[in-house]
This record gives C-alpha cells, structure tokens and sequence, in this order.
C-alpha cells in the first residue's frame, strides 16, 4: 500500500448482525482479513464504553468502532487519545461510492466527499490530516448512494470485490 508506518488502522461499518455483508461494511470485512493475515491469536478487547474492539500486533493498534457509521469519528478519536496516536498516523478502511466496484485509492489529507463516516472522523479530529484506503463499491447502481450501501451485497459484487480484498491483503503484507 505504501511505505508509511501507520499506528492506527481502522476498518469502518456499522455494528450489528443485519449489517454484515452490506456495501457500508467493507472496510470492516477489509480490516479483519488483514488482521487473519497475521495469524491471530489473541481475541480483540473492548474499551471505554465500547467504542470500538481492539487488537495491538506488533508497533499497530487495529480497532473497529463499535458506533454507528455517522459517528465513526468518536470511536477513532477515543482510540487515537487512548493509544496517543497523532492522526497523520492513522488509516481508516471505508467504503467509497465514488469509485467503480473492484477498484481502490489510498489517500491523505482530503474531504469527506459527502461520506458521513468520514464526515464524523473529520469533525471529531479536528483536521482531514489522516489517510483513507478508499475501497470501491459503486457497481451498476443508479440509486442514490444512501439508497443501496446498507443493501446486502450481490453475488456478481461480491465476486469482484472479493478480488480487491484478496490483492488488498497481498499488498498489505508483503
């Protein structure tokens, strides 16, 4: 992915059973395969009111929050303030309706581009100075993003997005 040293990386979704399998929830799925990649062996711990789960492996904490998408941002400033982590330090996994279905971007230091995870993650930083593995999922939809990212994912979307995931993964751990 790149050569920076991240201390924080985040995987957002929304908690909750009805939303696995949900365009919303990749970077979640993304973060906990990265994580299988390093043969955990240990369980994730949860802190401070349940904000977020995480896991320290090797100089890297690994959290995924434990709110809801549109507050993601109390989740990643609790963990940055907890671990002491500035956030030009930070990754955070999402899903990007921007980007065509089976194509991903890392970027640092942008907008939100009306995505309300990031949105929150912004506004409760104070500052876009983090990075972002923007994970695509805009397929053959014509509905609104709003209208289909906490649909299931289809069969033909899974195929390829499970592609990205894997050459993620890859890259990840080389």
């Amino acid at each position: 992915m790149t050569k920076h040293s991240f201390k924080l990386i985040a995987g957002l979704g929304n908690p909750g059973k009805s939303y696995i399998n949900t365009y919303h929830n990749i970077g979640a799925e993304t973060l906990y395969r990265i994580i299988g990649n390093k043969k955990l062996k240990k369980p994730f711990s949860i802190w401070k009111k349940e904000l977020f789960e995480y896991i320290k492996i090797e100089n890297c904490i690994y959290i995924i929050p434990l709110t809801y998408m549109n507050e993601a941002g109390k989740a990643i400033r609790a963990a940055a303030k907890r671990f002491n982590i500035q956030p030009k330090d930070i990754l955070i996994i999402h899903d990007d309706t921007d980007i065509a279905l089976g194509v991903y971007k890392l970027s640092h230091d942008r907008g939100s581009a009306g995505h309300n995870g990031i949105k929150s993650i912004i506004s409760c930083l104070g500052t876009k100075n983090f990075w972002r593995l923007r994970i695509g999922v805009r397929g053959a939809h014509t509905i609104k993003a709003s209208n289909f990212v906490l649909q299931k994912i289809s069969p033909q979307d899974k195929e390829l997005l499970e592609k990205v995931l894997l050459e993620i993964q890859a890259s990840y751990t080389e």
